[in-house]
């Protein structure tokens, strides 16, 4: 599995439209084959910050998600409007919190 998350900052006068853009991209990547979930949420509305969390099958679906028309294209509306500092992970052994 692949994990993705980390923080996105955009202008607060910016955060409406793009919490709806984002919500739209949403919708749609959580159709794709391998997404096991796929999350923002704002942190702090008066600096435009939002955690972003993902969770992929593998890096093919992932690879797959971002080369999609609809991701390429938020990317291209939204991109220089916003700073982010993302990052993978590789997980290789997931289980329940409870379990040891």
């Amino acid at each position: 599995m692949i994990i993705v998350t980390g923080y996105v900052r955009v202008p607060p006068s910016d955060l409406e439209a793009f919490t709806r853009d984002l919500a739209d991209l949403a919708e749609a990547t959580r159709e794709r084959d391998g997404v096991l979930s796929y999350d923002a949420a704002v942190v702090d509305a008066s600096r435009g910050r939002l955690l972003v969390m993902e969770r992929w099958r593998d890096q093919q679906a992932l690879s797959a998600h971002l080369a999609a028309a609809d991701t390429v294209a938020f990317v291209a509306l939204w991109g220089q409007r916003l700073s982010a500092d993302i990052r993978k992970y590789d997980a290789m052994r997931e289980r329940a919190l409870a379990d040891a």
